[in-house]
């Protein structure tokens, strides 16, 4: 079944709200402005969706309020919560309902305004063992990093490569909330806020909301975009407690990543541009190299000397990822929209040159669900 999955279906549209930080507006309503600029970049109607895939904060019943707000009854409806993972493994149930002949015509779509409504994000539940110890969310992946480094030398000079690449692309993007300068000297001297991260290692909290609708390669040929095809997509969970980690250098990428690429008949050498979740720098490091783009331990290095940054080798998180863009509490469709709008030529002046292969790559939880996609354009069919 895996196998034939590869280019059967295909993203026909995408929509990004405003964000940033969008007073007055709910989270429902950037939802919606984003779901009505997907319509409108497909040519389809909100009477074509039939299937809805969707996560919504601060929402607990997060499909039937979508779909409530959107007026839509849908066939296929999907709203399980993996965390900033959820929309990239939606991708992978939307092509399956899609090829079963379930629905026509998939919409997967997030929205929050955590920062203008000052909610923080991300719909976690108190874990009682870290609880005990006042952990927070940064926590967890300050002691990833703190662990690669004791292991293989990493530095805190590494980790500022991964901000200050975010920030250079995220200046070639009119839209990202962010865009001062930022040198490795900024990074390494901001305020501490879980040794060894810093500020700029952290993610932004932003208002926002991402769409992507979904239709059969077939279909999408007569629709108004290029097709972007899901070529190759895989999920591996790991733990849900930091705590449980049973290695907290190697994430569950390093099986998703593999399996993905399996599907869709590539190799890390073929890949033009990654969109990789960036809640953390050390997420950005780990995940390069759990995914096969250098070794187990190797990934400071790797990234010196502005590698991942505008005019480096290997274009990494292209519209400035969530630590320089926009991160409203789950990043994960933005991964998505994205890689889209590279694989199009539609990027402006953060535009990769011939990117024909791109990679969205979901995180959830605490290093804990890691969802890889591979997504190609007319070329890889």
């Amino acid at each position: 079944m895996g196998e034939s999955l590869r280019a059967q279906t295909a993203i026909a549209g995408i929509g990004l709200s405003e964000f940033g930080e969008v007073a007055g507006w709910s989270h429902l309503e950037l939802m919606a402005q984003s779901v009505v600029r997907a319509l409108d970049d497909c040519g389809l109607k909100k009477s074509d969706i039939d299937g809805v895939f969707a996560m919504i904060e601060p929402t607990s019943l997060p499909v039937p309020a979508v779909c409530e707000y959107l007026r839509l009854q849908p066939k296929v409806m999907e709203g399980t919560m993996l965390g900033g993972s959820s929309f990239v493994n939606f991708l992978q149930w939307a092509a399956l309902s899609i090829t079963a002949g379930l629905c026509e015509v998939a919409l997967i779509t997030y929205g929050s305004n955590a920062r203008s409504s000052k909610v923080r994000p991300g719909g976690f539940a108190a874990i009682p063992y870290e609880t005990e110890y006042g952990a927070r969310l940064v926590t967890s992946y300050a002691l990833a990093a703190a662990r690669h480094m004791h292991e293989y030398g990493t530095t805190r000079e590494h980790l500022a490569e991964v901000a200050v690449a975010a920030r250079g692309w995220a200046q070639k993007n009119p839209k990202a909330f962010v865009q001062d300068p930022l040198t490795i000297e900024d990074a390494l001297s901001a305020r501490m806020i879980s040794d060894p991260l810093g500020l700029n290692d952290c993610c932004l909290i932003t208002d926002g909301a991402g769409a992507v609708i979904m239709v059969s390669a077939e279909r999408a040929i007569n629709l108004p975009q290029q097709p972007t095809y899901l070529l190759g997509v895989a999920a591996e969970h790991s733990h849900q407690q930091i705590a449980q980690m049973a290695d907290l250098t190697v994430t569950a990428a390093a099986r998703s990543g593999p399996r993905a690429f399996e599907m869709a008949g590539i190799s890390p050498k073929d890949v033009d541009v990654l969109e990789l979740y960036d809640a953390f720098t050390i997420n950005t490091l780990l995940f390069l190299e759990d995914l096969g783009f250098c070794k187990k331990g190797e990934g400071g290095p790797f990234l010196s000397g502005g590698r991942i940054a505008p005019g480096g080798d290997l274009p990494v998180n292209t519209n400035g990822g969530g630590l320089s863009c926009m991160h409203p509490g789950m990043y994960g469709i933005f991964t998505i929209i994205e890689a889209v709008e590279q694989l199009r030529g539609a990027a402006g002046d953060r535009q990769v040159a011939n990117a024909n292969i791109a990679i969205a790559h979901g995180n959830g939880g605490t290093l804990s669900i890691q969802v890889t996609s591979v997504l190609g354009g007319p070329d890889t069919v």
